[in-house]
């Protein structure tokens, strides 16, 4: 018999990812996504795994409410938070209910259950702009944004139920993920569908900071890998490629392979405060290396080649080519 998994966030881009991922390893999926009035099932909306889920809608923040989805599920994935930096600005206190909040909530539940494994979403945005190279997961914190906060406020919760009440916690730390379905908020498809819809020149936001890009489907194997692992409860991981790129040079990458004349301008508004800016993230591989069987498989360049090739199939379900990174 199958094991039931239950994904917060699961409607969303790497979510929904995720979701079809673990349909395809055979397991039971429960899909945990925000309550709206038309059962809007977001990215699994019209997936052909959608027969294959079993969806149910609530509100993280509701702790009735994710008990009740827990329930009857041996593993629980975390991913339900908000992630735009540049919203956390405006409503910091929206971040704190979120994801605070709603991982307490996961937290408590699943305590209270007995789950068997629950993995919690980091995020690099923590260790704030890189002491040395490449990151480990011994590197200084240092929230430079109210969502990085909110985020090392979550883990900490979280390894304090692993320490506290032997809460089988994993913490899983992505560096920055990619691929088809992503909000054009995140540069690589402000990018693309700034050269698609003939912008020019193409507005970026800091053109030197670097970052390291994982593709979606190698997010997801990871996930796994950890999920698998017998070696990692109340531990981090880092997962990354160990490579990074500036936003300079990506742009460039992007231009040359839409093969369009194009120029690109930093435009203020993308900006972050000149004290919050995180001007480089770089991934040390070596816990997840060591304890599972991972390693990014897909290139930044043939990444960025299959999430090109889906935007321009999908371009009509983005409503604007002109979000702030």
């Amino acid at each position: 018999m199958s094991k039931k998994i239950l994904i917060t966030g699961a409607c969303g881009f790497f979510g929904s990812h995720l979701s079809e991922f673990f349909v395809k390893k055979g397991f039971s999926v429960v899909a945990f996504d925000r309550y709206n009035p038309t059962n809007d099932f977001g990215w699994l909306q019209n997936s052909q795994y959608k027969k294959d889920i079993e969806f149910i809608l609530g509100d993280i923040r509701d702790y009735d409410s994710v008990y009740k989805a827990i329930q009857g599920s041996e593993i629980c994935i975390h991913l339900a938070a908000l992630i735009g930096i540049p919203y956390s600005y405006i409503s910091p206190l929206a971040y704190l209910k979120t994801n605070v909040e709603g991982t307490y909530n996961v937290l408590e539940a699943t305590k209270n259950l007995n789950t068997e494994q629950v993995i919690i979403t980091s995020t690099s945005e923590i260790y704030g702009s890189s002491q040395y190279n490449p990151m480990d997961e011994l590197h200084p914190i240092n929230a430079q944004s109210p969502y990085a906060a909110s985020k090392v406020a979550a883990d900490q919760l979280s390894l304090s139920y692993y320490k506290s009440f032997n809460l089988p916690i994993k913490i899983a730390r992505p560096f920055n993920i990619y691929g088809p379905r992503q909000s054009l908020r995140a540069v690589i498809p402000s990018i693309i569908s700034q050269c698609i819809n003939n912008i020019n020149p193409i507005k970026i936001g800091n053109i030197e900071s670097e970052r390291d890009f994982t593709y979606v489907s190698d997010t997801c194997e990871s996930f796994n890998c950890i999920l698998e692992s017998s070696k990692l409860f109340g531990e981090i991981v880092n997962i990354g490629t160990g490579k990074n790129i500036s936003i300079k040079n990506l742009a460039e990458l992007i231009i040359e392979k839409i093969e369009k004349s194009k120029s690109f301008s930093v435009d203020q508004n993308r900006l972050r405060p000149e004290k919050s800016e995180v001007s480089s993230l770089l991934a040390s591989t070596s816990k997840i290396y060591t304890n599972t069987k991972w390693k990014s498989k897909i290139s930044i360049s043939e990444g960025i080649d299959k999430t090109i090739y889906w935007m321009e199939e999908n371009l009509n379900k983005f409503k604007s080519s002109n979000y702030i990174v």
